[in-house]
Formats: C-alpha cells, sequence, structure tokens
C-alpha cells in the first residue's frame, strides 16, 4: 500500500514507497497482458512523452526559432527537451550533445579527440563495455594510438580497479569504461576510478546507458570527462546525450560545417543536427518526473535536482525490493549460472543475465513468451563481454532487466513460469 510519508532516508533518498500502480497508469504499452522485463534494451514511454511528441509534430513542425508563431513556440518546446536531458545527469545545456544514438555520440567523439593524440598514447578499453563505447575507440590503433584492454575478473564477472591500475602509465590518455554493464549489471565505482585516471593526468569516457534508468546520475560530483547515455533507456524518445567538460568540448576538433561557431557544440559535434522532434518531446520525461514527485510530495516543492533525487530514490529503494526476490531465486538454481555472481558486494542494478546449464539460451524466452513474459536472449551488443563469460555457444546470455514500472506481479509471474520451465 502506498504510504503518505515524506520524512528523508538515508542520504536524503526518501521514506516513501513507490505507488508502482500510479506510476503504470501513466505507461499505456502496460495495458495489457504481458510482463515487460526487456527494459534494459529499451523502456516504454508515458504519456507526457507521446503528448509531447505529437503537439510538436502537430503544430510545430516548422524550421524553428524563425519568428512566427509555430516557429517561435518550436524553438521553445526543443529548448525544454534540451533543458531536461541536461537536467537529468545535472549538467548544464551548453554542455550536452543529442546525437541520435550512444554508438554514433561515441563514434563523433572519437574523430573530435583523434588530433589531440600523438602515436605512442595510450587509451584503455574493457572487454565488458557495450561495442558503443569499444570499436570506435578500438579503431584508432590503426593510427598509431596504443589500445590496452581492461578485463573482466573471471572470478567476478567484472572489472576490478586493481587490474586497471596496472595498465595505468604516463602515456595513458583515456579510460573508456562502462558505469554498469548492461549484461553484469554491477554498479562501479566511477568517482574513485576518476581519481585515480585524473592523478596521471589522463580522462575517462563513462558509458552510463545501462545504469541512468536505475539511479540518480550527477556528472559534475562523479567529476567525469565525459559521459553518455540513452533517453529511450529512461522513459524518452529514442536519441543518444554526451556530456562533455566545456573545458573539453572546446578542445574538440569541428566534425561539421567549417563555418559553425567554436562554441557551437552541439552542432559542431552532431553532422546533420539532432532530432527537433524527439527532443521536444523529451521535456515529457521531465513532465512525468514531476507527476511522479507531486504526487508522493504534495505540497513539497524542491527545486529540479531535488526532485529528481527523491524521484530516482523511490525508483532505486522499489527496484532493489524486486531485484532482491530474483537474484535470490536464480541462485537457488543449481542449473543457472548468474552473470556477476562474484562481485556480491558491489551494488546491482535490476539486470539479469544468466544461463541454464550448457542449453541453448534462446529457448528459455520463447517459453516464457508463451506466456506473455518480454525477455530476450543475445549478445545485446556487448559480444566482447559474452566472449569472456564464455557464452557464445549458447547464443548468448538470457537476459531480465527490470525498471521501477515493473510490479511484485510481474516478478511473481516471471518467477512461477521460470521455476517451472528451469532444473533443480
Amino acid at each position: 500500500m502506498f504510504e503518505q510519508t515524506h520524512k528523508a532516508g538515508p542520504r536524503g533518498i526518501p521514506a516513501t514507497s513507490l505507488d508502482t500502480a500510479f506510476c503504470r497508469r501513466h505507461f499505456p504499452a502496460l495495458d495489457g497482458e504481458w510482463v515487460f522485463m526487456e527494459n534494459a534494451g529499451g523502456t516504454l514511454v508515458p504519456d507526457q512523452v507521446i503528448n509531447r511528441l505529437d503537439q510538436f509534430t502537430s503544430c510545430h513542425q516548422v524550421q524553428p526559432g524563425e519568428g512566427y508563431e509555430a516557429s517561435a513556440i518550436g524553438a521553445e518546446r526543443i529548448a525544454e527537451g534540451r533543458a531536461n536531458l541536461a537536467q537529468l545527469i545535472n549538467a548544464d545545456v551548453g554542455e550536452i550533445v543529442i546525437g541520435p544514438s550512444t554508438t554514433s555520440n561515441v563514434y563523433v567523439l572519437s574523430h573530435a579527440l583523434r588530433p589531440l593524440l600523438q602515436p605512442g598514447d595510450e587509451i584503455v578499453v574493457t572487454n565488458q563495455d557495450h561495442e558503443a563505447n569499444n570499436g570506435a575507440w578500438r579503431n584508432l590503433a590503426s593510427t598509431g594510438i596504443v589500445i590496452r584492454e581492461w578485463r573482466m575478473n573471471a572470478e567476478t564477472d567484472d572489472l576490478e580497479i586493481e587490474d586497471l591500475c596496472a595498465l595505468l602509465s604516463e602515456r595513458t590518455k583515456l579510460v573508456c569504461f562502462t558505469h554498469c554493464s548492461n549484461i553484469v549489471g554491477r554498479v562501479h565505482d566511477v568517482k574513485e576510478i576518476a581519481r585515480l585516471v585524473h592523478e596521471r593526468g589522463g580522462l575517462i569516457c563513462v558509458d552510463g546507458v545501462a545504469l541512468v534508468p536505475h539511479r540518480r546520475v550527477d556528472v559534475k560530483e562523479l567529476d567525469v570527462d565525459f559521459y553518455l547515455y540513452s533517453p529511450y533507456k529512461v522513459f524518452g524518445p529514442h536519441m543518444g546525450v554526451l556530456y562533455g567538460k566545456r573545458e573539453l568540448l572546446e578542445l574538440l576538433a569541428n566534425q561539421s560545417h567549417f563555418f559553425l561557431g567554436d562554441d557551437d557544440f552541439q552542432r559542431r559535434l552532431c553532422p546533420g543536427g539532432y532530432n527537433y522532434e524527439l527532443t521536444a518531446a523529451a521535456a515529457g520525461m521531465g513532465d512525468y518526473f514531476d507527476c511522479v514527485y507531486d504526487h508522493h510530495f504534495p505540497g513539497a516543492n524542491g527545486d529540479t535536482q531535488e526532485r529528481l533525487d527523491r524521484v530516482f530514490g523511490l525508483f532505486a529503494e522499489h527496484e532493489k525490493a524486486l531485484s532482491r526476490r530474483i537474484e535470490e531465486f536464480l541462485n537457488s538454481k543449481s542449473s543457472i549460472r548468474l552473470a556477476g555472481h562474484g562481485a556480491t558486494e558491489r551494488e546491482r542494478v535490476g539486470v539479469f543475465s544468466f544461463l541454464v546449464d550448457a542449453g541453448d539460451s534462446r529457448v528459455i524466452p520463447e517459453k516464457l513468451r508463451a506466456n506473455k513474459i518480454g525477455i530476450f536472449a543475445d549478445d545485446f551488443y556487448a559480444a566482447r563481454c559474452i566472449d569472456a563469460l564464455g557464452a557464445r555457444p549458447q547464443n548468448g546470455v538470457i537476459r531480465a532487466s527490470l525498471v521501477h514500472y515493473n510490479s511484485s506481479e510481474d516478478v511473481d509471474r516471471f518467477i512461477r513460469h521460470l521455476d517451472d520451465i528451469v532444473p533443480k
């Protein structure tokens, strides 16, 4: 039952429990019989995002900022979307670049950084990351850049800081890693890694795509140099966001038209421009978070950052409760191997990738879909991680993933039907 209590818990996390039924009413796709547990691949969107998109495309799909009414209002709607995308990670609007995807954003960033690097300079990448924060950096080896690999620890299935320290040197210019793997699901200590790399004069580029839907991120507090996330995995439109410290963005080589201003980072780092209607729709993400805040904390008047802190605090506590049940169930089965099982001291978000004995991973999702439970089996664009886990012969891992709109009933159904399928 939803509790009307507003006192703050540890570290400012609200003690109010999430009213899941209220949240679910805002997602039209949940008005049906299916359990959606492939959220790590992309989340559903609430009415607020849908309405913003419909309004913009119906009334303001013209060249923005041209002075006449529809154009002026369209520019305002786009600006609202940009502001919301920046506020979500506590960035300034002038510090983000909106692009078509995280993969595209990293590709452009790698080319924009290349003139600042010399042959023999070193970039550290991992074998755990989604390929978005991997392939573009590895391709720089053809220009004389030395690529060093931070490898997953075989005992924990995770990236260990001591292994990174052994790779760092005075030639390390950039360390690229994930805030949270979309396969393993364990959260890395980005702030500590940033400190270690900065002490040696290097920069970090963090893929936050798998973390931002689950936990509040503050890029200033983490002291990251570059940070990436995908709004379509945070209840928003399909696009990617790149954050960079302003002093670093100023150094990046222009990747678009020669006549663009030096401080026009958005257009210089997004060849061809960004999508106006999806950016305008992104303001609906903020509308939804405000709606959740006002429902749970009526009469409270927090600023944007406080509101986001409290809303994501609700999301996190709800997800943790559901995740504990799934993790306990998966670990109770001797036939199941759960990725990240060894990194027990590290926080896990609601992402569970697993193998069942030596069987083909595609079989389990097919059987669960017969009971209208939507999960999938694949490498999920983290092919190097799948290979490190030894899961390639089984056609990848089975993955179930939660977000805040998943209910206890969803978890009951998932566990009940998986228990029927999987041997002890």
